[in-house]
Order: structure tokens, then sequence, then C-alpha cells
């Protein structure tokens, strides 16, 4: 499967047969969550399905489309404020940092920074690092990898880039 595409939000890749853009496709609606489960077609798993709850699709529908064209028609755009700004752009500068460093750095309340960091996830903009071993600060401190340990650590996402690149 392959997990840099972006899936609109009502669609699942299924993990059975992993669809790729390349192949095709059909759908199976969950009732009980209307997300539609992507599955390749002739997927086994869908013979025992109810032909009313498959879907016919196709990529156009389940991929994400964003260019950096219509990042100032994207929605995101109007919730971002000047303060917003300024942490996608200590991420952008300083890589994976969490959210009492980018309140030093940037002399802004910690609770406040804590408050956007959340926000700024929510919109996509920024990611949770997962538990690993990271560069801290680039550019600040030189060769220095720790652990992900008590902090949770962010990095800016290519949305968040694109959002900054057009503010």
């Amino acid at each position: 499967m392959i997990e840099n595409i972006g899936i609109n939000e009502d669609y699942r890749l299924a993990l059975c047969c992993n669809p790729l853009p390349h192949d095709k496709i059909t759908g199976f609606l969950k009732p009980e969550s209307g997300i539609i489960s992507v599955h390749k077609k002739g997927c086994h798993n869908l013979k025992s399905i109810q032909p009313e709850r498959l879907v016919n699709l196709n990529w156009n529908e389940v991929i994400k489309t964003e260019s950096a064209n219509d990042a100032e028609d994207d929605p995101v755009h109007s919730e971002v404020d000047d303060t917003d700004i300024r942490i996608l752009k200590h991420h952008a500068e300083m890589g994976v940092d969490y959210a009492a460093a980018v309140a030093k750095c940037l002399n802004i309340d910690r609770a406040t920074v804590f408050k956007r960091h959340r926000k700024l996830r929510d919109l996509k903009l920024l990611a949770r690092v997962q538990p690993r071993m990271i560069q801290y600060r680039k550019n600040i401190v030189d060769n220095k990898w720790i652990k992900h340990r008590n902090h949770t650590y962010y990095e800016i996402t290519e949305r968040g880039r694109e959002i900054i690149k057009n503010k």
C-alpha cells in the first residue's frame, strides 16, 4: 500500500488487497460509519458482499488533490493567523520540536503554543512525530540526536509548508 497518497476523509484503503492508484477499484459502503472501503475490482472479500452496498469508484474521487494554486482557496488558509504562521515557520526552520521549546524560542505563552499545536495538528499542518531517534532542533545544536521521550514532538507537513509559502 502507498502511505504517501492522500485519501479523502470518506474513504479507507482496504488492507486485504492493498489497492494502488493504477488498479481498477470498487468501493464497499459501510452503512454504520458512511465510510467507503476501497478495494481492487475482483477482491475475494467482496464476493460475499450484498451487491447494493458496492459502489463504482475511480481514483479521482478517492485521492485528495491539492495544488499550490488552490492554497488560497483552501478553507484552512482563513483559519491560520499570524501566531500560527510563526509556529509553522519555526518548525520549517528548526525541524522537529516540542511546545515548551517553541514557546521559549518565540516568546509565546506555553499554554497558547500547546493549543496552537493541537489546532495545527487537527488542520494537518503539523504532524505528531512517532517515537524514534530525531535530530534535535537542527541548525541550533549540531549532531545532537535524542530519543523521543517525555515531550510530544511535532514536525511541519507538506500542507503546512504550502500555507507558509502562500502567507
